[in-house]
């Protein structure tokens, strides 16, 4: 990864544990989603919330409801969870939203947990 994806991923991660030491686990997802974009955005980062993507199939280009939560300066895609515990669906997800926007680093945050490292995953496309 170069330089600048790494120096966003860092700030991503430092911003997730801000929001986490601050709401703790237990609220809903969109809640956490909310805070974490405008402490990213307080960081100077651009951020899109809820972004479609659609699928190109035949030169058609067909909206199927993919929407990733983040997208942080149009290189990472975030996906924010509020569950009991992550899976391998929760990752496959993430790596689907890589294949379509194009992007190579994705993180998973999961907030509902007492560690806020136990609920983060960094995926690679």
């Amino acid at each position: 990864m170069d330089e600048a994806v790494e120096s966003a991923a860092r700030q991503i991660v430092d911003a997730g544990l801000k929001v986490h030491r601050a709401l703790g686990p237990g609220l809903l997802e969109s809640a956490y989603e909310h805070c974490l974009a405008h402490e990213l955005e307080s960081r100077r980062l651009s951020v899109r919330r809820q972004v479609g993507l659609p699928i190109v199939f035949e030169d058609i280009r067909l909206d199927v409801g993919y929407r990733l939560d983040l997208l942080v300066n149009d290189l990472i895609v975030v996906e924010v969870k509020a569950v009991e515990a992550l899976s391998r669906l929760h990752e496959a997800q993430v790596l689907t939203y890589l294949k379509l926007s194009g992007c190579r680093l994705g993180l998973l945050i999961n907030f509902n947990v007492e560690l806020f490292k136990q609920g983060l995953r960094r995926l690679v496309f």
